[in-house]
């Protein structure tokens, strides 16, 4: 799997430090929330690293320099419920002005298909596009399911950012959505017999807010 492409594995010892307490089946409700966000804030800098850039004037306190800033507005945070919220809190530190849709979606667990129940998005995500969070890309029907609404709802760009993701999801998403990019902390090995990435970190809905599948 490697050298796919379109798919960016980051490589960060923070990163990797908070994802081992993330897998870590001790780990508590409510630290798996804030280990999430942190995730989500490191993930989102990767992600956002090649935002187009121009120059301006700024003056400092002894002197007037030309500095780097982002050429045009930031990019919509779209969470996949629920999950993706855990992300999103992370996302919305490193960009608290962008605006931020949802797309709801559920798996069913019989036959791993996807089915929209909700989706929220602001008119911004037709001119800025936006980046999509959901903690994990396992068969990748949910990941596929959620880039083709938002692209429905007119967003021009697209980047999808997940914590852990299994080789089935990466091609299954690739194929649909070639345009994509995928940035994840971490390519597992494969899924099981239930569609859970193996090692993986477990439902990360159930993990995330302290409730049971």
């Amino acid at each position: 799997m490697t050298g796919v492409p379109g798919l960016h594995v980051a490589d960060h010892a923070l990163l990797s430090h908070r994802l081992a307490a993330l897998r870590d089946v001790a780990t508590p409700s409510p630290r798996f929330r804030r280990l999430l966000a942190e995730i989500g804030a490191i993930l989102t800098m990767e992600a956002t690293r090649d935002l187009p850039t121009g120059m301006m004037k700024v003056t400092t306190p002894l002197t007037t320099m030309d500095h780097r800033v982002l050429a045009g507005p930031e990019p919509v945070l779209v969470a996949v419920l629920r999950a993706g919220l855990g992300l999103l809190d992370g996302a919305m530190q490193v960009m608290p002005d962008a605006p931020v849709g949802h797309v709801g979606l559920v798996r069913d667990e019989h036959t791993l298909k996807p089915s929209q129940y909700m989706l929220r998005m602001p008119p911004e995500v037709t001119t800025r596009g936006a980046i999509l969070f959901d903690p994990m890309l396992a068969t990748g029907g949910s990941a596929v399911a959620a880039v083709q609404r938002v692209k429905e709802a007119g967003a021009p760009r697209l980047r999808f950012v997940c914590v852990v993701a299994a080789p089935e999801g990466v091609l299954a998403l690739r194929a649909a959505h070639p345009d994509v990019p995928i940035y994840t902390a971490a390519l597992d090995e494969r899924l099981n017999e239930r569609g859970f990435i193996v090692p993986g970190l477990g439902d990360a809905g159930d993990r995330c807010f302290g409730t049971e599948g």
